[in-house]
């Protein structure tokens, strides 16, 4: 029995060597393992113009795969090979802009897909004085300061707006002939000058003072302001602001003032603009036929000392609220300037103004305030103008030691007494431009 053993396992062994040649590398596993290969077959990747010419592998060569490989590799054979980011952004930025509208309480708006160079290159031009004088064209931004304008009667251009909930917060019945465009508040953040912006930027058509509808004329009094001269954009704002407070009848702006639709004027006036008529860059002679007639015209003095007879002064020099040439949109000289210049400023004949102090009785008449700037002072025209119609020097006492007061502050505190003075003169002469409101309040 053993030596029929050992025959049978001699004849294996001869068998083995004839299928499994020496140094093969066959390795016989175990059926255990071979089970996990067919539970986890590897995937063959084809690319797609080539997988026709590769061969499939046969049931008899590949192990059968359950129902959840062959998905697999369907949706593997079918996927399309993927394009890179540089291809994918150069096929938007060629790509045509297109808008698709949309409505919001019957009107339609556009929305602005990625690329649009609407915004920015509105609000860079027109932030440019030279665009807004020669396009005719202004940039408000905010609910507050576009509602002024629609209700004064402005005439909107194009809208942008980062919500329709932003939208709706301005009167719709009066944006049917402007262009609305949906954009980023990412966008309007990155134009706008606030410092939180509210996602509505509005261009609207220059407004034209004799064709608004300003809900101050009702309230208004004989009493125009002149701006002589002011430079900076804070102090225009706050005159402007002070100016629709006090009910002024108009306000009148020489050429040397700054842009009153410039951005930080707008901010400044907290909606002026649109209570009151604003006539920017006049001459003397246009401002003279703005101004009613009869008129009397009073100066701010900003050297804030009386004129008597013991300092009365003797030369042009002494004048510091007066500047030393006669024409505007000019530099003019300082008061220490060289000695041939004071010569020539010393040569200058000025007219004769009296002097007031600010609560005094000055405001008879129709009348018109003139405030200089606070750098160059008054023009010789000012002056001249005040003593044609026989006004006065006003100018507000002070502490010593303290120099004169801001531009803005002496306007707001002699207006507000020129509108008291009118007031209490209209108790006893019963003008017809007093309404019955001001009556109760005064």
């Amino acid at each position: 029995m053993a030596a029929y053993m050992r025959s049978v396992m001699c004849l294996v062994s001869a068998e083995r060597s004839v299928f499994l040649p020496r140094g093969c590398g066959v390795i016989v596993e175990s059926r255990r393992f071979v089970r996990g290969l067919r539970r986890k077959p590897v995937r063959v990747l084809f690319p797609e113009n080539d997988s026709e010419k590769v061969a499939k592998p046969t049931p008899q060569s590949q192990p059968a795969a359950g129902p959840n490989v062959r998905r697999e590799r369907e949706v593997t054979a079918t996927r399309q090979p993927e394009e890179s980011d540089f291809i994918k952004a150069k096929r938007v930025k060629d790509a045509p802009l297109t808008v698709t509208k949309d409505h919001v309480d019957g009107l339609r708006f556009e929305r602005a897909l990625p690329g649009d160079k609407r915004l920015s290159r509105l609000v860079s031009v027109a932030r440019s004085r030279t665009f807004r004088e020669h396009q005719g064209k202004i940039l408000l931004e905010g609910r507050r300061l576009i509602c002024d304008a629609l209700d004064a009667g402005a005439n909107p251009q194009m809208v942008f707006f980062s919500t329709v909930d932003r939208l709706r917060e301005l009167p719709l019945d009066k944006l049917k002939r402007a262009t609305l465009v949906k954009v980023k508040f990412e966008d309007i953040k990155i134009w706008s000058d606030l410092v939180a912006p509210q996602g509505v930027i509005a261009i609207f058509s220059r407004p034209d003072p004799s064709r608004m509808n300003f809900t101050n004329r009702g309230h208004s009094v004989p009493l125009s302001l002149i701006c002589d001269n002011i430079r900076d954009p804070g102090n225009l704002g706050t005159m402007l602001r002070c100016a629709a407070a006090a009910g002024c009848r108009d306000v009148l702006l020489t050429k040397g003032c700054v842009d009153a639709w410039e951005p930080k004027v707008l901010r400044a006036a907290m909606g002026a603009h649109f209570r009151l008529p604003i006539h920017h860059s006049l001459g003397w002679d246009d401002i003279k036929n703005h101004l009613p007639n009869p008129v009397t015209v009073h100066v701010a003095d900003s050297s804030c000392r009386e004129a008597t007879e013991s300092n009365k002064p003797s030369k042009a020099g002494d004048f510091g609220w007066v500047s030393t040439r006669r024409h505007n949109n000019v530099r003019y000289e300082e008061n220490d300037s060289d000695s041939d210049s004071d010569g020539e400023f010393e040569s200058l004949s000025l007219p004769s103004v009296e002097t007031k102090l600010y609560h005094q009785r000055w405001a008879r008449s129709p009348t018109a305030l003139v405030i200089g700037g606070e750098t160059h002072g008054l023009s010789l025209e000012a002056v001249e103008l005040a003593e044609k119609t026989s006004g006065h020097r006003l100018f507000i006492p002070v502490v010593p030691n303290v120099d004169s007061l801001n531009s803005a502050m002496a306007a707001s505190i002699l207006l507000f007494e020129g509108r008291k003075q009118l007031l209490k003169l209209t108790q006893t002469s019963g003008r017809k431009w007093k309404s019955e409101a001001e009556q109760q309040l005064s």
